[in-house]
């Protein structure tokens, strides 16, 4: 052994082990069938996997990216209109410029229970596709809007329904006057004309009941169409806010005492229906012309309003100023003077006409050319809608 174990050894042999490992076989359930197939598949799970997160997280990137458009844009979406038409639609307009990735966005929201949504949309600039689909699916279509102005007449405001050319349809009779609501009204495109008008009037009955439940307990006014009526001739009378409450008061006032209104604006109604303007002043002649609204010649209220009143005339017709006024005559400036008494609305008008006559002195023509009767008869301030002076009428018995 001793002779053994000093024996020299080469290099590569003394390099080389001892022994050798006994290789350990292969176990007999890793190459089953089974295992196999198993492994397989995961692998191509695994794969998909990788696949489809990369595919989302570009999707996602891409659905949220800026959009093409350059500037904002309406685009109208046709009802029954399908997603494909529907992103081909927006292709065209410039708003997307990757209807895949709409389509995808769109279904998945769709499979998720949101819908998109016809209509008339505004899209933002670069707008991206997320914006889009949400925009579509919250149905923020856009609002468009129609003010029917205080004192209209019911003709006119039709008038103003066709000119508006968003609405669409026709109207199937003239709505009564006083029945519409002086509002500023949002719709989307689609609305009818007749659409609208029923909004007007339910948004008035609502307004003159609310008003009318509320209104003061001593007026001379039987019911909540006596109120419109009342309201109208408010309006008519007077553009000024603050003034509404007094001109209130002298009308209550006057039928409290059973006098005669002695309104201009009755007597404008009487002679042209809902045209609502003379387009003159009124003639001498026409003051004392007979019609079922003129003021001058009937005793309490008219039959009808003649014209829309807003919500502050109604409320003015409901909660008069308390005054003893009876009269009141323009004082030149655009507003109006009250009085009490006969002489006191004498001087008021002896005021305005002195006014008149300093701004009109340039414009008088010289003493040789008289002015003709026709001429004549139509001066006065209660002749001139611009000053709108409510006329001396007599004192109550």
């Amino acid at each position: 052994m001793e002779s053994q174990r000093m024996t020299p050894r080469s290099p590569r042999t003394a390099l080389e082990p001892e022994r050798m490992a006994v290789p350990t076989r292969r176990s007999k359930r890793v190459r089953h069938p089974v295992v196999m197939v198993g492994n397989a598949i995961f692998t191509v799970v695994l794969l998909l996997v990788v696949v489809v997160g990369g595919i989302v997280f570009w999707g996602k990137q891409r659905f949220e990216a800026p959009g093409p458009l350059p500037a904002e844009k309406i685009v109208d979406i046709p009802r029954g209109a399908g997603i494909r038409d529907i992103s081909d639609l927006l292709a065209r307009a410039g708003v997307i410029n990757e209807p895949t990735v709409f389509v995808a966005g769109a279904v998945l929201f769709k499979w998720r229970g949101a819908d998109l949504k016809a209509g008339e949309y505004q899209f933002a600039k670069e707008a991206s596709l997320r914006d889009v689909v949400d925009t579509l699916i919250e149905g923020r279509v856009v609002q468009h809007h129609f003010t029917i102005a205080e004192g209209l007449t019911s003709e006119q405001a039709v008038a103003r329904l066709f000119e508006n050319d968003v609405l669409s349809g026709n109207i199937k009779e003239l709505p009564r006057e006083g029945s519409l609501l002086p509002e500023t009204y949002r719709f989307t495109r689609g609305t009818t004309r007749e659409q609208l008008i029923q909004r007007m009037q339910q948004s008035q009955q609502r307004i003159v009941q609310e008003i009318w439940d509320h209104r003061a307990p001593d007026l001379p006014i039987k019911s909540p169409e006596q109120l419109v009526i009342l309201a109208s001739i408010i309006e008519k009378e007077t553009s000024k806010p603050e003034e509404r409450t007094r001109v209130a008061s002298v009308l209550v006032n006057r039928l409290k005492n059973r006098m005669r209104l002695q309104s201009d604006p009755t007597i404008i109604y009487g002679l042209v229906g809902g045209r609502g303007s003379l387009g003159r002043p009124i003639n001498r002649s026409e003051i004392e012309q007979p019609t079922p609204y003129n003021t001058y010649v009937i005793d309490g209220l008219p039959p009808g309003p003649i014209a829309n009143p807003g919500r502050a005339s109604l409320e003015a017709a409901a909660h008069p100023a308390r005054t003893k006024e009876l009269y009141f005559a323009a004082d030149g400036t655009g507003g109006h003077a009250f009085a009490d008494t006969y002489e006191q609305h004498q001087k008021n008008v002896a005021r305005l006409r002195t006014i008149e006559q300093k701004e009109s002195a340039p414009l008088m023509p010289p003493p040789a050319a008289a002015a003709t009767p026709e001429a004549a008869s139509s001066t006065g301030t209660r002749n001139r809608p611009a000053a709108r002076a409510s006329p001396p009428a007599p004192k109550p018995q």
